[in-house]
């Protein structure tokens, strides 16, 4: 075992905000007696894009509030100080570094365009002498366990999901134990309000399927409840394209998107789940989604920038438009369609929306409307409590018809609410509450 350095290494957080199955926390205190953690709300992630909409509204805001609360009660139980800033990461961590005499600073690596300029700025901020440790850690299948090379990753996700199945495994969770408490360390910085990152405190909807937390300690919490106390895992495949209440899917997806909980961690406990109880096609069906999950990463590994683009990883065209009186319509749920309006109402009034949902809402929007499907994913990008930059456009260019379905499917959403509402409750749930 190798003897750990006496000098402060830095923690980095991202979108790892858990300290349970924490690989590179895990490895910043394998290595160093002294940690500390910092977090920074980059103004840049509240400013509006190109298309109009802020990067991220008030329901992720809200959530990921909770979830540095959260994260900093936990870092604190392993002797760790989480510094919190409404500031540029370049900026604040520099400063850190200098002011703690940091020797090395650990961090979550990506790959999409916004954070590897972060993350270069980060880097050119330092002095030489300072080691920056960058690791995967957001996968399920870690991509030395692939074996396939990013360049090589299949264009069909069935021949991706054959190739991991067969071929990889998946790495044990890790725990880590606590670092040495710093002696006189002060630690006075706020976590910011909804106010003081520019929003107005809001009470979320008596009709949400999504009423949790933010945060590491809720995530664990669901997972408990959705898996060992109400047993609903072995009857996920056949609710999961429900749309009303919390129990007809996981909803673990806000969770894994800002890093609360890992991949690694659903799936172990799901094999903990049919050890103990029983194992079916609703069981195998949760990993099949983490591994969705898995392959929209590998996705944007392979073609980059590519995935932001209006022809997709194709580079197809299609006559799109930008329509600004189309996108108010479908934005404030008032198309030709009540089961499109019913979804777009419930995502702008509690920042949820059900998988099945979405995919009708973005096949209308794009192969309906003709509308360029950048300003629909952007419009997600802003409101979705659980946003993640790789299944976001990935999903969105695949309904698009400019991304990965090889059939080029298009969604009759009058079929499609006849099958998964066929009694109206969903739609008269989000449609009648605005007569009033």
């Amino acid at each position: 075992m190798q003897e750990k350095q006496n000098n402060i290494a830095l923690v980095w957080f991202r979108n790892d905000l858990r300290v349970n199955d924490n690989v590179i926390l895990n490895h910043a205190i394998s290595n160093h007696k002294h940690i500390i953690a910092c977090y920074c709300f980059d103004p840049r992630h509240y400013q509006t894009s190109k298309f109009g909409f802020k990067k991220s509204e008030k329901y992720r805001a809200k959530f990921l509030i909770e979830t540095i609360q959260d994260l900093r009660k936990n870092l604190k139980k392993l002797n760790i100080e989480l510094f919190v800033f409404i500031e540029k990461p370049e900026i604040i961590i520099q400063q850190l570094v200098s002011n703690h005499n940091c020797s090395t600073i650990y961090f979550q690596k990506e790959w999409t365009n916004e954070e590897t300029s972060v993350t270069n700025q980060v880097k050119e901020s330092l002095p030489n002498s300072v080691k920056s440790i960058s690791l995967f850690d957001q996968f399920l299948y870690h991509p030395e366990d692939v074996k396939i090379s990013f360049t090589k990753v299949p264009h069909v996700f069935t021949n991706f999901r054959k190739h991991v199945e067969k071929n990889s495994s998946i790495q044990p969770s890790v725990n880590s134990n606590s670092a040495e408490k710093i002696k006189f360390l002060i630690n006075t910085t706020p976590i910011p309000t909804l106010e003081d990152l520019g929003f107005k405190s809001f009470e979320t909807h008596s009709n949400t399927a999504f009423p949790f937390t933010g945060g590491e300690t809720s995530a664990l919490e669901r997972l408990n409840h959705y898996f060992f106390e109400t047993k609903k895992l072995g009857y996920y495949k056949k609710t999961r394209n429900g749309l009303v209440g919390t129990d007809f899917s996981s909803k673990f997806s806000p969770w894994l998107a800002n890093g609360s909980i890992s991949a690694r961690t659903i799936y172990w406990q799901v094999k903990d789940f049919e050890q103990i109880h029983f194992k079916n096609e609703s069981t195998y069906w949760l990993v099949f989604e983490l591994i969705w999950r898995d392959y929209f990463k590998y996705i944007s590994l392979k073609h980059g920038n590519n995935i932001f683009k209006i022809g997709g990883i194709l580079n197809r065209h299609y006559n799109w438009n930008n329509d600004e009186k189309l996108i108010e319509q479908w934005i404030n749920g008032e198309t030709q369609s009540t089961f499109v309006n019913a979804n777009m109402k419930e995502l702008k009034k509690t920042g949820w929306m059900s998988n099945r949902g979405r995919q009708n809402v973005a096949s209308f929007f794009s192969k309906e409307l003709m509308l360029d499907w950048r300003i629909g994913a952007a419009y997600f990008e802003s409101l979705l409590i659980d946003y993640d930059v790789h299944s976001n456009y990935g999903n969105w260019m695949y309904v698009s018809g400019v991304g990965n379905d090889p059939r080029d499917r298009k969604f009759n959403v009058e079929l499609q609410a006849e099958r998964y509402d066929a009694n109206g409750k969903f739609q008269n749930l989000w449609l009648q509450e605005t007569l009033f």
